[in-house]
């Protein structure tokens, strides 16, 4: 097997951890403001995103209809995300290159 694949399955299997690891986040934190229980905050839950969790932030949000109506944290969710695309495509055109 290649390095470069080895890598690539490292890769896939961190981000699969950090966005389940994310979107339980998001649930914990919808199922504690609904029993008026200590919160996760919101720092840790956008270092999740930040981390690579942004697919599961959003998913979560959507899911749990959690941190919705926060104008902060969705904008900086989001610019999380286009932080990560513009990261992404550029990534994706270095490989390409190589």
């Amino acid at each position: 097997m290649p390095v470069y694949a080895k890598a690539m399955w490292i890769a896939v299997i961190y981000l699969w951890a950090i966005n389940a690891l994310t979107l339980l986040a998001f649930a914990w934190d919808k199922a504690r403001a609904r029993r008026r229980k200590g919160r996760v905050p919101e720092r840790r839950l956008l270092w999740l995103a930040a981390l690579g969790g942004s697919p599961g932030a959003v998913v979560g949000r959507w899911i749990f209809n959690h941190k919705t109506r926060k104008r902060g944290i969705s904008m900086r969710l989001f610019l999380i995300v286009g932080i990560q695309v513009v990261c992404g495509f550029f990534l994706v055109q270095f490989v390409q290159a190589n």
